[in-house]
This record gives structure tokens, sequence and C-alpha cells, in this order.
């Protein structure tokens, strides 16, 4: 196959694939319960990790084909080190025109300001709950404090917009919710709500709660209304009227998004997943260190993108997908 004949890496389905998430690491300093279970230890080899120097030739190659954005996800990819020199080639890459951070905070405080110099424009933090016992009680760690250290950081390194993602959980933190609404309309974050996805046993054991109440109920009491802003991501928002204050809705689940996915997954090994809930990969670290050149590279490319699914599986088949959100990449 020529790359030629995918100029704007287009799958069969017709959709434009032109953001990509880059899993650094699938490490992480948390254990949240939605994602990777207390003690688990089958992480990956660090001789597996690709290096910095192959994933810049890789995301070099998807520029050229037409990527235009890129998340540095993990595990927590602030424990990769020297991110910041990975970031700042990220950014340089031509055609690359979005570069953005998913993070847990926990270390930003030590980071803002040299992520923001290499070239991060914005930062996805998760944040599940305001109060430090809920906190501990999701992710196993006392680390609220943390949190807002690096979430203070960030906007002093000026850092904007900073979207605060809550996973939605029946039970747990639904309660919060309005709270956390009041919390980011005072510190000017953009809130992302998101329903639980039943990836491996510790997303299937999550308390789903559907958002779709949720969004009625929220829109009712704050006076929100639909809104024009427009994340890169599947995100539905609604937004104060004087434009101060958006809220996301991510519901892949009540009303799943699919036929507009835009996005691809690259794990730390050099896997492309096409879909968080179907089994569909490439596997690029083997022509990475085979001897493949830029157009094997390009071509391959164009290959995997023919196995992205029409859409997942998840209300149909809740217990197909046992890789837990750590090792896929957020």
């Amino acid at each position: 196959m020529s790359a030629t004949l995918i100029p704007n890496l287009t799958d069969r389905f017709g959709r434009r694939i032109e953001y990509l998430r880059l899993s650094v690491t699938d490490r992480c300093d948390l254990r949240c319960s939605y994602c990777m279970p207390e003690g688990f230890k089958d992480f990956e080899e660090p001789a597996h990790w690709l290096t910095f120097d192959e994933i810049e030739r890789l995301l070099g190659a998807f520029a050229r084909l037409g990527l235009k954005r890129v998340r540095i996800t993990g595990g927590e990819p602030l424990l990769r080190r020297d991110l910041p020199a990975l970031a700042a080639r990220i950014a340089s890459l031509p055609g690359i025109e979005d570069l953005s951070l998913s993070t847990n905070a926990t270390q930003m405080d030590k980071h803002a300001t040299a992520l923001k110099a290499a070239g991060v424009t914005r930062l996805n933090v998760s944040l599940d709950s305001l109060h430090a016992e809920r906190i501990e009680a999701v992710t196993g760690r006392d680390v609220l404090h943390k949190i807002m250290a690096g979430l203070t950081s960030a906007q002093q390194a000026g850092f904007a917009p900073i979207k605060i993602n809550m996973v939605a959980m029946r039970g747990v933190n639904d309660d919060e919710i309005d709270a956390m609404v009041a919390f980011c309309m005072e510190r000017n974050f953009v809130l992302r709500l998101i329903e639980a996805m039943p990836m491996g046993d510790t997303g299937r054991n999550t308390q789903y709660l559907d958002l779709q109440p949720v969004k009625a109920r929220i829109q009712a009491r704050f006076g929100l209304v639909d809104t024009a802003f427009q994340g890169g991501g599947p995100a539905r928002y609604l937004g104060s009227p004087d434009g101060q204050f958006s809220v996301g809705f991510i519901t892949p689940i009540s009303q799943h998004f699919c036929g507009t996915c835009n996005r691809v997954r690259l794990s730390v090994d050099g896997t492309l997943y096409l879909c968080l809930g179907q089994e569909e990969k490439f596997e690029f670290r083997p022509l990475l260190r085979g001897g493949a050149t830029d157009v094997d590279l390009e071509n391959a490319i164009c290959a995997a993108l023919e196995l992205k699914p029409e859409r997942h599986e998840f209300r149909e088949q809740p217990n197909k997908i046992v890789r837990f959100m750590s090792a896929t990449g957020g």
C-alpha cells in the first residue's frame, strides 16, 4: 500500500485520524481503582520501551501523513525520566500543531515550568474528589495535597486551559459532582465528567454512573447552555452564559462517540491500539528496530489504520477487554 493513497490518515469508515495519544510509561505512582489494581506488577520491560529517538521517528512519520495533535499519557507520564526533553522533540516536529499532557499532577510542581518551556500547551489532570480520604480510597495514596500543589504550579507556569478529569462513580463520588463544578468555576478550570469503562477487572468493578441525568441536572442548577467550546477529544460541552466556564461529558457507554473517533493510542512498547474497546493492534517496535525505512513506517501506519474497527462493544461485550487502561495509555 502506498502512503500517498491516504494523505490524511483516513480510516476505512471515512474518519480522519489526526490525534495520537502517546503512552511513555505504563508505571504509575497511584493505584486508581478503575485503572490499575493494587499489587499489580506485570509492567512492560524497560528494554521494550520505545526510546526517545524511536518515538520521534515514528511520530514524524505520522505527522507527514497528517497527524496534528499528540497527547502524552501513561501510566503517569511524569515518571518517565527527562520527559520535558521528549516533549520538546515532539513539539518541534513539522505538522504537529498541538501537544498536551494527561497527568495525576502529583509530580507537576517539579516539572510545570520545564514542560511549558518544552512546548506542552494544555494539561488534563485526574481529580476524582475534593476530599483527601476519598482520594486515598480511590487512588490508594494520600495525595490530594500533592495534586492541589501541582495544579497551582501548573497555573503559575501559564498552562491554560487546564482540564480536570473526574471519573463519576455511583456511590463513590457522585454526591460531589456539584461541588466539583463549583470548584472548577472558581479556579478557572474546565471540568470533564467521564463514565467508567469496563476495561480489565478494575474497570468492570467500578460503579458505573450514567451521565445523561447528571448532565440535565447540572445544566438546570448552574444555568449552563450549549457551547461552542471544542476539545480535540470526544467530550460534549455545556458552558456558562458568560463563556467563562465549560463542563464536558465523556459518555462512551450511555452515548458513544465512535462515529467521530479521530484518535489512536500508542503504548510504551510501540503497540498501536486502534480502539479502547477492541483488540485490534499493530506493533511498530519490530519495524523500528529491524531496519525499516521511513517509507516502510508510513506504509505500515496506513496499513494499521485499516484495522481500526467501526465502534467499541462495551455494552454488548463488557467482559471482552482484559488489558488494563494503564497498559493501553490514557
